[in-house]
């Protein structure tokens, strides 16, 4: 009985000290931050592998008396200006190299995805999915591109008997490449990675969706006038610096637990900064046509021209002010350009929920325990990591536009027509004109043209 006694005992005391450990280890990760089942849960990602700082010599030896902070904060403003630089001299450039860029931002992200996705799950050696991932970003980016072709160029398409082929067959083929991807990859499956093959399968067309189908809204925006392409990204770039501009030197109070350095004041004085910006660059872009005009092919001199009279949205009108500013300004009315109004719905986006994109991405790393997507660009990390709110923001100027701005498009009313059989052509002709004769539009213009 004492040895049974002694026994009881001693199991009761290692039950106790088990308990008690466990409830200081929980406590431990409370004050951490992380909860007991997130950990467990997180316990099973593995993690990516962190790059090593890639900061130029020259500044690691220049800033090298700096704190890590003011280090930081002089590398991203470095390197903010010198990608601001950038982007105005690719501006200068023109629409097409700017379609281009946008095309290798695009690759770059997929890339930058799909490699985690890679060292996430230890999928480098599965039978030729690497080959297939980009095998489908060229199916996607071959159909898009191509309906792009066709919706804006179609003169140019029409004249060209190769074009006129693969545009009348365009989706067809399109479809038949991506069913030949996905036949290829269920020819793929391996039997003990059959779990981890479909985990990626869906990894890469998840990633499509959100680069590739962005992307292409992006270059849809720019074909309706490089001034919807800029100032949407502008706004963009001006929230991130101004936000993380009031963050660092007043931020006080967290905005949100997935990114802990961001701060309701960043978060207030980017706003504002925005919209500001925003009207002040509508105002002096409105004003130039290359800015304002969609880019069009020119049959004539067989090139791409950016030329036309402005519409209404580009011509200053003058507003009424409310009694309350008038009382407080003393004027009774301003003269503004309609787009500037547009301009401040773009920059309340790219200021409220533009950051979304951001937090996005922010939770995405924190899921896989990475710092950024890359380190391509030192101070910023990759290049997914400056466009997270960018392509957000592409998706809403895109609709914006559908929505509010876009009308019918006479030339390519016309453009579709040329494209009929003559007879299909006589009978449009022959209904439309019995249409404006019920309107009492047609003898108007016979008595103008004699």
């Amino acid at each position: 009985m004492l040895v049974v006694f002694v026994r009881s005992c001693d199991l009761l005391l290692r039950v106790w000290k088990h308990h008690h450990s466990g409830s200081d280890s929980e406590l431990k990760v409370e004050k951490d931050g992380v909860s007991d089942n997130e950990s467990k849960v997180d316990s099973g990602v593995p993690e990516v592998p962190v790059p090593p700082d890639d900061t130029p010599e020259v500044l690691n030896k220049a800033l090298s008396g700096l704190s890590s902070r003011w280090k930081n904060w002089w590398v991203r403003g470095i390197l903010t200006l010198a990608m601001i630089s950038f982007f105005f001299f690719i501006i200068y450039l023109g629409p097409m190299v700017l379609m281009m860029i946008v095309l290798c931002v695009q690759i770059k992200c997929f890339h930058e995805i799909i490699t985690i996705g890679y060292s996430v799950y230890h999928s480098y050696h599965l039978p030729w999915f690497r080959t297939l991932s980009w095998y489908f970003l060229l199916c996607v980016n071959y159909f898009f591109y191509g309906e792009t072709v066709t919706d804006y160029f179609f003169t140019l398409v029409q004249r060209e008997e190769p074009l006129r082929i693969l545009s009348k067959y365009h989706r067809f083929i399109s479809f038949a490449l991506y069913l030949t991807g996905f036949c290829m990859f269920v020819l793929s499956l391996v039997k003990k990675h059959y779990r981890l093959q479909f985990y990626m399968f869906g990894w890469t067309h998840v990633t499509l969706l959100i680069v590739v189908t962005q992307s292409h809204l992006i270059i849809h925006n720019l074909f309706e006038g490089m001034i919807w392409f800029i100032v949407p990204i502008s706004c963009v770039i001006c929230n991130d610096i101004m936000a993380y501009m009031f963050g660092f030197f007043f931020g006080r109070t967290p905005l949100i637990k997935l990114s802990p350095k961001k701060t309701w004041e960043g978060f207030i004085g980017g706003f504002f900064s925005t919209i500001v910006f925003g009207i002040m660059l509508s105002y002096v872009m409105a004003g130039y046509r290359c800015f304002v005009c969609p880019v069009e092919f020119n049959n004539d001199s067989n090139s791409f021209q950016v030329d036309c009279e402005p519409s209404d949205l580009f011509q200053l009108q003058d507003y009424a002010l409310p009694s309350v500013l008038e009382s407080v300004t003393g004027w009774t009315t301003v003269r503004l350009y309609p787009f500037q109004i547009h301009s401040i719905a773009l920059s309340t986006f790219a200021s409220i929920v533009g950051p979304f994109g951001g937090f996005f991405a922010s939770g995405f790393k924190r899921a896989f325990k990475i710092k950024d997507f890359a380190n391509t660009i030192p101070g910023h990390g990759g290049i997914m990591d400056r466009f997270d709110c960018q392509y957000l923001m592409a998706t809403f100027v895109n609709v914006y536009i559908a929505s509010f701005i876009r009308g019918p498009n006479p030339s390519k009313v016309i453009q579709q027509l040329l494209a009929l059989r003559a007879d299909q052509q006589l009978h449009i002709f022959n209904s439309l004109k019995a249409h404006l004769i019920e309107k009492g539009l047609l003898p108007a213009l016979e008595e103008a043209a004699a």
